[in-house]
């Protein structure tokens, strides 16, 4: 349930698994496209339907992409593409005048996304210009959380002082890794999706000359901080979400897994 693990050659940035993690467990939904591709919810929830609905045993959908999360479990009806509306709204360069149109066109979206947020806010205008419907009005709703019999949410929660902590410690790891030489390769063909990935579109800017390394780095620590307050947000808002406690020690965590996994091996859902 990764957004950007999808693409191919974006592996250090994004923390893909290793070529021997997945030889080791089977992954899905990882190197499905080029960077240059605009990857979508619709597309990634297509996918993870086609992958749970031939499954033989429980599968695990782990990462934070909330919307793709609630995409796939609660299988939300999507809105279709309006390219010429797109086309005319990327033309403004101001996100925040575009957010203001959608304040007046669909104030329950707008609330639901951050004023910055170019492509969230790109996605509901074009939607709701192009079909005449409002955004907000499609599926049940997200402030709907259906039973889903045969499904576990289960989460962590780790105190921001220790998320901040790590946010900072795992850049420090990927650049020793070479995630500037990553960058670096891929500027070339990385997409408008692609492009705004968190880390990528800070260390592009370093390539690029616009910016030192480490003014780059202090940004995308902020950036990706920010980020990880509202993914907890978001998910605290479903009640369906079972917090382990983080005061666990990891076997207890995987401990506690492994029986959540076994009952819905033996569930008849």
């Amino acid at each position: 349930m990764d957004s950007m693990q999808v693409y191919r050659g974006m592996d250090i940035g994004t923390a893909k698994p290793t070529g021997a993690e997945q030889d080791r467990v089977r992954h899905h939904l990882i190197d499905l496209v080029d960077p240059a591709t605009e990857w979508t919810v619709a597309e990634h929830q297509h996918r993870a339907l086609e992958v749970l609905d031939r499954a033989d045993r429980p599968l695990l959908l782990v990462g934070g992409t909330g919307l793709y999360v609630r995409a796939v479990v609660d299988r939300l009806e999507l809105p279709g593409r309006h390219p010429d509306v797109a086309a005319e709204l990327e033309a403004e360069p101001d996100t925040a005048a575009l957010h203001a149109r959608l304040i007046e066109l669909d104030p329950t979206a707008a609330a639901r996304m951050e004023p910055d947020n170019r492509r969230r806010v790109l996605r509901a205008l074009e939607v709701t210009i192009g079909s005449g419907r409002r955004f907000s009005s499609y599926g049940p709703g997200l402030d709907t959380h259906p039973d889903r019999p045969g499904l576990e949410f289960v989460g962590l929660a780790p105190p921001r002082s220790v998320v901040d902590e790590r946010i900072a410690r795992r850049y420090e790891t990927q650049l020793a890794e070479g995630f500037v030489d990553e960058v670096r390769q891929l500027l070339p063909v990385l997409g408008r999706t692609a492009g705004q990935a968190l880390g990528y579109r800070e260390l592009a800017a370093h390539v690029r000359g616009e910016t030192s390394l480490d003014a780059a780095v202090d940004e995308a620590v902020r950036r990706t901080r920010r980020f990880a307050r509202r993914q907890e947000r978001w998910f605290r808002r479903d009640p369906r979400w079972r917090w382990l406690g983080y005061d666990e020690s990891p076997a207890e965590v995987a401990n506690t897994l492994d029986a959540i996994v076994a009952g819905l091996a033996r569930s008849p859902a």
